[in-house]
């Protein structure tokens, strides 16, 4: 299926490693210009020379989504390098990290420090791209959520109250946006093999198999039984960034293997 990505350009925050290294390589293997950004120097340069060996444009550039100028640096410089107008046609919001953590043991930081990179690094990027992506036949912005958005999980309460205001945000959006053709969906992922959960493990159950524990929390949760892979969230966000999904947009989208108790 061609997705009539060749040429297209876009933007993909957190992408690094893990999900958003997947989503950008999916992207590049469409035929699209793909610019990452990560806090993390070192691993930024050493994901770009992986995702350039298999051919295309590659622009990586450091900049942590929480702080609002590095972020309006990052689009200005980021949007110049992947054409010379300055328009773009794809911003994917994937930064992000799980903070586990019950309601008493969160403190005031933790709670913001959270929200900072879900909820207004999400803002804060969307903005930043938004004058740019007017100047696109076919403009989308995808956000890379959790179903804990709508299926909170008292283990992780802070990233669970958050994510619900990130789906909130998504739809709030496509609604304004709609009228500009301006496509914006989110892309709900459930227990995915990143290196976030493997901190996790290393966290929760340092003498327990990485195996073993993926597997246990699997059987507790996913009907499929087992963990993602961030390949098989990248083909989504793929279709959404493509034109055979032109008529989709204020869309919730899970991609978690069956996991969420709800309708």
């Amino acid at each position: 299926m061609d997705l009539g990505l060749a040429g297209r350009r876009a933007i993909v925050t957190g992408g690094s490693k893990g999900l958003g290294q997947a989503i950008a390589a999916e992207l590049l293997a469409e035929g699209a210009r793909v610019a990452i950004c990560s806090r993390h120097a070192a691993e930024l340069d050493a994901t770009a020379g992986e995702l350039r060996a298999s051919g295309g444009t590659v622009v990586a550039l450091p900049c942590d989504v929480t702080d609002p100028d590095q972020v309006a640096e990052f689009f200005d410089a980021a949007a110049s390098a992947l054409g010379a107008d300055g328009g773009i046609d794809i911003l994917v919001n994937n930064a992000g990290g799980a903070r586990p953590g019950r309601f008493e043991s969160l403190t005031d930081a933790d709670w913001q420090e959270d929200f900072e990179v879900k909820v207004l690094s999400q803002i804060r990027c969307t903005r930043a791209a938004l004058p740019r992506l007017r100047q696109s036949t076919a403009p989308r912005v995808i956000n890379i959520n959790a179903v804990y958005a709508r299926y909170p999980d008292p283990a992780f309460l802070a990233s669970s109250v958050n994510r619900a205001s990130c789906l909130s945000l998504a739809k709030a959006l496509s609604i304004e946006l709609g009228q500009e053709g301006i496509l914006v969906n989110s892309v709900n992922i459930g227990f995915v093999t990143t290196p976030q959960w493997h901190n996790i493990h290393r966290r929760r159950a340092p003498d327990t198999p990485a195996e073993q524990f993926f597997a246990g929390l699997a059987a507790q949760e996913v009907p499929l039984g087992r963990f993602g892979r961030p390949d098989e969230v990248a083909g989504i966000v793929a279709f959404l960034a493509g034109d055979r999904a032109s008529y989709i947009t204020g869309a919730s989208i899970d991609v978690a293997g069956g996991m969420g108790k709800y309708l």
